[in-house]
């Protein structure tokens, strides 16, 4: 594959000068990511290289480093969520993530919603990676949309923010501190061919014991390097170009589960853990389209042999992929 022989040269649209604990400027240029009308994510190659400078707050946290991060999410919120307020997610929905990851490349997290607030969709905000919406999760009426699992990367030292929209359009926050660094520049393996050889590769896994009419939680894996433009190739040194999924839908006999906007902020090979409700033995179909517009879709049979099912025989290719 084509490697780029210059160091990655971000392009800053997002500046947030940060003078007595708020932002003196935000560029008009930083909300290509920002919910259009409806629910659908915006975005465009340049915001992903969007970048604040800052400092990491350290375990010993000071008055002007909380204030920092506060002043951030505030300018996030105002490019990503123009107009609208957003109330404690308290009861609501929970974010769950370590403290101080193991892995900055495989953080996992969980999202747990209440059925207090019936809601339509969440977003996944990791304030100071390079692209801070890392996710957009939007349930459809086969969706059991109550917990949620997915793997992210972290670049630098955190917030991170899980925001419920319910059905009649309030936002709710849930957010959470993580420590960890690196983690958008990892590499996704020792060699960028080998990571390449299975992409599209798909298995599915149910939670527990089939029943119809009930909820159950299934467990995907989809295999993609999901290159981030950050990383350098451990052969040849030069940096692997972006190359990662842009949307995964999946449906329960025609009627949607969820459709997921993401971006580079998600992890190499996601594991996305979600909920629906089967009213009998059926089919779920997964579609994952990629960066390059390359397609990639699997059928699985439900519940199917042995809790698991298996993986695609060939991927099938958008034009011009």
């Amino acid at each position: 594959m084509g490697t780029v022989k210059q160091p990655l040269l971000a392009t800053v649209l997002l500046t947030a000068t940060l003078v007595g604990g708020g932002p003196q400027a935000v560029a008009a240029s930083a909300s290509p990511h920002a919910p259009a009308p409806g629910g659908a994510v915006q975005t465009s190659a340049a915001f992903r290289t969007a970048s604040v400078t800052h400092p990491d707050p350290a375990d010993g946290d000071t008055d002007s480093e909380a204030a920092t991060r506060a002043s951030r999410w505030q300018a996030l919120q105002k490019a990503l969520f123009p107009g609208r307020s957003m109330d404690d997610g308290a009861g609501i929905v929970k974010l769950d993530a370590p403290p101080r990851a193991a892995d900055a490349a495989l953080v996992p997290i969980s999202i747990d919603l209440s059925t207090v607030k019936p809601v339509k969709g969440v977003y996944v905000v990791i304030d100071n990676n390079p692209a801070p919406l890392a996710a957009h999760f939007t349930f459809g009426p086969k969706a059991d949309p109550h917990t949620l699992k997915l793997r992210v990367r972290i670049d630098a030292y955190t917030n991170m923010h899980a925001i419920a929209e319910s059905q009649d359009g309030h936002l709710f926050v849930a957010t959470r501190f993580i420590k960890a660094s690196g983690g958008c520049s990892a590499p996704a393996g020792s060699d960028d061919a080998a990571a390449l050889a299975d992409m599209g590769r798909m298995k599915l896994h149910l939670v527990g014991d089939f029943a119809a009419g009930k909820p159950e939680q299934a467990v995907l894996m989809v295999r993609h390097p999901n290159f981030n433009g950050m990383q350098m190739n451990q052969i040849t040194r030069y940096y692997t170009p972006p190359h990662f999924i842009r949307t995964i839908d999946a449906t329960y006999e025609g009627g949607s589960i969820f459709h997921l906007d993401s971006d580079i902020s998600m992890s190499t090979d996601p594991v996305i853990t979600f909920g629906f409700v089967p009213q009998a033995k059926g089919q779920l179909k997964v579609v994952v389209r990629d960066s390059k517009d390359t397609t990639f879709d699997h059928t699985f049979e439900v519940p199917g042999p042995g809790r698991a099912a298996g993986t695609p025989e060939a991927a099938d290719k958008a034009p011009g992929a």
